[in-house]
């Protein structure tokens, strides 16, 4: 009780700088998280990919990218409980007993180590890794999941072998190996109960998180805790539900950083947000007539939130959808096809994907070397181009074209200019933001009666038409193949 007690008044072990944020303060075990090899290896992979042949401020990693989510994840569910204290002191009921101090806590650390490791399976150039066609090919291998959870029983955190790996099912592998490796206990932690709040996992919660999780929504809930169709068996599941939304929602830790992180890094100011203001005006919010538990914002926050969305689409638009980026994107989906054809990097980076021992052997570094190699033998490859920087050259910009249209723009391109069509290549991206006029995945407005004073929930697209602007958009390129492969015998 007493660690629970200085950790939330601030008792840290360790504080380090960060460019985005300014000091972050860490835990004792949040450090051994950190030193340990599978977590190291994230230095060395790029949190955008390659986008700093654009923007060339932006080489900024994962590794920094995850202690900022893990620092933000914190600010966050610390803001909520702040400003309930806030109101219940108006009240004169601020008083907090020792179980809801450590439940606080517990709660606290668990939504800091979930959103620590909530990239940690990123393989090389992140997102791009997983989009090349033999990366694909490799990671769809029939019995590619078993032979990753080798000699270790995954059945606490899947229920059935997923039809095919995404980083996300890495990253829960990897947590599962650090968490394993360190002194959690001493922390007074679970692993499955941090494992669960991150994506893809389905976890019955420790029995230490059960208890906890009754404490805090007795604690928020007040009298509602008693009433509506919640049970005492719902109670851990939905503040589960909670937690991961602060991993991994439509106003999550991930987010917030990557927004600022990449504006700051790329150099552009249309990443910027008020991150302060937004956390003074996030609360808990839940109905037990549903039931549901999740995040709510209050009415007056809802500049700060159009901002935040705002700043998100924009992004998409003019920093990871520039046409030279998604260009550069292609050469290197194309590059790390041609590095794979080579048998032994093949079969090492089959191994690597199979074996945890190995796994912290995939990073930019390891592929950097490997398209030096090639493109010093093959002047004419992809591998050649990514190392000197030879772009596409851009024809033209469509937006929310059909896979057919897309193809039909293609060759009228092909025609009008006097191309070979196979020379003619499309990028697309496409930006999800559906969910911002669907009740914005859950999250709901905290709006007060002016007469009464009583507050209820409302949908967003009730409150403000802001959100109902936004749809799913995709943005299509057209480009010509660099000269030197046109011209070579490499066939795509």
């Amino acid at each position: 009780m007493r660690s629970a007690v200085n950790d939330l008044l601030g008792a840290y072990d360790k504080l380090i700088m960060d460019p985005v944020h300014g000091g972050i303060p860490l835990y004792r075990h949040e450090i051994q998280v950190i030193d340990h090899p599978l977590f190291q290896r994230l230095r060395n992979i790029c949190q955008n990919d390659i986008l700093s042949l654009v923007f060339p401020g932006a080489t900024h990693s994962r590794f920094l990218h995850s202690i900022g989510v893990m620092h933000v994840g914190g600010r966050m569910f610390r803001a909520m409980i702040d400003a309930y204290l806030r109101e219940r002191k108006l009240s004169d009921q601020a008083d907090l007993s020792l179980s809801q101090l450590d439940a606080i806590d517990y709660l606290a650390k668990t939504i800091r180590l979930g959103c620590l490791l909530h990239d940690s399976g990123h393989s090389s150039f992140s997102h791009q890794f997983t989009q090349a066609t033999r990366i694909r090919e490799l990671m769809s291998r029939p019995g590619r999941f078993e032979d990753l959870w080798e000699g270790v029983d995954y059945s606490t955190y899947y229920s059935d072998v997923p039809p095919e790996l995404e980083h996300e099912h890495y990253s829960v592998r990897v947590a599962h190996q650090v968490l394993s490796d360190i002194d959690l206990e001493a922390a007074g932690l679970d692993g499955r109960d941090i494992i669960g709040i991150m994506e893809t996992t389905r976890v019955s919660p420790s029995e230490t998180f059960c208890r906890h999780a009754r404490t805090f929504w007795e604690f928020i809930a007040g009298e509602d805790a008693e009433s509506g169709a919640l049970t005492q068996r719902d109670t851990p599941r939905l503040v589960m539900g909670l937690l991961s939304s602060i991993v991994s929602g439509e106003i999550d830790a991930d987010r917030a950083d990557y927004m600022l992180r990449d504006g700051f890094h790329s150099s552009v100011t249309i990443g910027g947000f008020n991150l302060d203001h937004l956390l003074s005006n996030l609360r808990f919010g839940w109905d037990t007539a549903e039931p549901w538990m999740g995040l709510a914002i209050t009415q007056k926050g809802l500049g700060a939130l159009e901002d935040f969305v705002y700043s998100r689409h924009q992004m998409y638009r003019k920093v990871y959808a520039h046409k030279t980026a998604l260009g550069f994107d292609w050469v290197l989906r194309e590059a790390i096809n041609e590095v794979l054809e080579e048998p032994e990097i093949f079969a090492w980076v089959d191994t690597c994907l199979s074996n945890m021992r190995y796994f912290a052997e995939l990073t930019d570094s390891f592929f950097w070397e490997a398209f030096r190699r090639i493109g010093r033998r093959h002047p004419e490859s992809y591998a050649r181009c990514i190392v000197d920087r030879i772009k596409l050259d851009h024809l033209d910009t469509r937006e929310d074209l059909s896979a057919a249209a897309i193809k039909e723009h293609s060759s009228y391109l092909a025609d009008e200019l006097g191309l070979n069509p196979d020379h003619v290549v499309t990028c697309s991206m496409r930006a999800r933001f559906s969910n911002i006029r669907d009740n914005f995945n859950g999250i709901k407005v905290l709006v007060r009666d002016p007469l009464s004073r009583a507050r209820s929930l409302r949908q967003i697209t009730d409150v403000s038409a802001f959100f109902s602007k936004f749809g799913d958009g995709t943005i299509t390129h057209f480009y010509l193949q660099p000269k030197l492969v046109r011209e070579s015998d490499i066939t795509e």
